[in-house]
């Protein structure tokens, strides 16, 4: 019985690293148009109907027939945030009638553990994961456009950063357990498009962006559940401590010291797609001076991520495997059930079948009188694309061998992680004020609403639903210069109680995702603070 409980842990330990895979794509909902373009985040991202200059690449190209002559526009985004995790300890936390606050090193006694971090990562192609120093990040663009004189079609390309975020975590956090460091970013390199002026009233645009997907991740490994609570009782039975019971060659549970609050190993993940391409279209309606409409839709793009993974073992793990194997109870008991052998590391490549979301996106602009104009968008993206990811490695992998016994979404060599996403809907309205024929001052909300079910939320991501605000103004700088800055401020906030997620802190003993947090209530709290300006000029 020893046997079942601690080798059904470790079956556990394959969804640790799909868990993590999961869970940190949602930040990319997050992410999502959060540090693109100056005038569209003052605006609360209400800009298809009134497309921000270069950027209109991104969210609505119709836009591109807008801009006369040769065009060159940089930017300059800084994020500042602050994601703080508090794990809070219920009186009787326990495992397997052992004492949780007591027992559990990241309590050590207390029933509070908290989680901070403000500490930016990134993914660097060739490099790896990389640790930003301390202060705010900061994320460029350029971009540029070309219009022929008389011509009705210009042409652009823009650089930039569409979903784009990262944190590091110290070694001893509390929150190590799901995320010590992360890094999630799709960055555009090449997005050819152009715009389209049909007549005074209708123009269209239409182009491709080649992107450079990434996902980096470090994170610890523990497995706070009942089975390894009683495989901890029994090693306490067995009088592992202070040398063990000897029963001669039949059985040895005393190889390495497991419990359910004691480290399994560590895993480090790094998969990229060098070209992912999606094509995009949009439409702009004028028919008078005061009223526009404006619509955009971006494909979906598949992926077949390609990379590494490292998965290290502790020594007490790997040492308890090789003890039991070496018996004969554990050696027979191996060859039924493919348990593991107590390898110390496991790796090699890892590839993902990935989609990231077609997205549709409408809005209209009104001028309301000659100072105000007011903006509204909403848009639909399709998150209920990720039903599941399948997870792909070169080997047929110990822990694998092991989780297949549990379910049917693993193979010796493959996991497929169910994910049961659903679609969101986001909307946004901005307020501009003309205060001079050079000057414009404005303000915007956007309402962000998360595709994560309430039984998925974890403490990896902090992403819910929750409002983004922002701020900024545009200066007519001379005829042919604009310059826009922007600060926009967003928090989100989640309580989980102890129980209620099957990706943090379940205390089913049947759930076979991985729960680092079994039985803790989990309060996440992420505050994200971006400021900076835009640059363009005829050139």
């Amino acid at each position: 019985m020893m046997t079942s409980s601690v080798s059904r842990q470790l079956k556990l330990l394959g969804w640790a690293c799909a868990l993590a895979l999961s869970s940190s794509q949602t930040w990319g909902q997050l992410s999502q148009n959060l540090v693109i373009d100056s005038k569209a985040t003052a605006l609360g991202n209400a800009v298809t109907a009134d497309p921000p200059g270069v950027a209109s690449i991104h969210y609505n190209p119709a836009g591109l027939a807008k801009l006369k002559g040769r065009q060159l526009e940089v930017g300059v985004t800084n994020i500042v945030f602050n994601f703080q995790t508090d794990f809070h300890a219920p009186d009787d936390y326990s495992v397997f009638n052992i004492d949780g606050i007591e027992n559990d090193p990241i309590f050590n006694g207390d029933n509070l553990a908290r989680s901070r971090t403000g500490t930016l990562a990134i993914y660097v192609p060739g490099y790896g994961l990389q640790r930003l120093p301390k202060g705010p990040g900061l994320l460029p663009t350029v971009g540029f456009t070309i219009n022929s004189p008389g011509s009705k079609f210009t042409f652009g390309n823009f650089i930039y950063g569409p979903d784009v975020v990262g944190y590091y975590r110290k070694k001893d956090d509390p929150a190590r357990y799901l995320g010590k460091s992360l890094a999630l970013q799709r960055f555009t390199y090449l997005s050819p498009s152009f715009g389209y002026e049909i007549n005074d009233e209708w123009s269209v645009g239409a182009g491709i962006m080649f992107s450079h997907q990434a996902l980096a991740m470090d994170t610890y490994l523990r497995a706070p559940n009942l089975l390894l609570g009683f495989a901890e009782q029994v090693q306490e039975a067995f009088d592992c401590e202070s040398g063990g019971v000897s029963i001669g060659p039949f059985l040895n549970v005393c190889g390495g010291n497991i419990g359910p609050w004691d480290d399994i190993g560590g895993l480090s993940i790094q998969v990229q797609e060098t070209i992912s391409p999606k094509y995009h279209v949009g439409v702009l309606w004028e028919p008078t001076d005061w009223f526009a409409w404006g619509a955009s839709y971006q494909s979906e793009s598949d992926m077949h991520m390609k990379g590494t993974y490292d998965l290290r073992y502790t020594d007490d793990w790997a040492g308890f495997w090789q003890g039991f194997n070496g018996s004969v109870i554990g050696a027979i008991t191996s060859g039924i059930f493919s348990l593991p052998s107590g390898v110390p590391r496991e790796y090699g490549n890892l590839s993902i079948d990935l989609t990231h979301p077609q997205h549709f996106q409408t809005g209209v602009s009104v001028k309301l009188n000659h100072l105000l104009t007011l903006n509204m968008d909403v848009g639909w993206t399709d998150y209920s694309e990720w039903d599941a990811f399948l997870l792909k490695f070169d080997r047929d992998l110990e822990f694998l061998g092991a989780a297949r016994l549990l379910s049917t979404n693993a193979t010796t060599n493959t996991l497929k992680i169910p994910l049961d996403y659903k679609d969101v809907w986001n909307w946004g309205v901005g307020l501009e004020q003309h205060i001079t024929s050079r000057l414009d001052l404005r303000l915007g909300v956007e309402f962000r609403n998360s595709p994560i079910r309430d039984e998925r939320r974890d403490s990896l991501n902090p992403l819910n639903d929750t409002v983004r605000y922002g701020t900024g103004l545009s200066y007519q700088w001379d005829r042919d210069t604009v310059l826009d800055f922007h600060l926009s401020y967003l928090r989100s906030w989640e309580y989980i109680p102890a129980g209620t997620s099957d990706n943090v802190n379940s205390t089913d003993i049947q759930n076979i995702a991985y729960n680092p947090y079994a039985g803790v209530d989990v309060e996440t709290n992420l505050k994200v603070i971006t400021f900076g300006f835009s640059f363009r000029t005829q050139f």
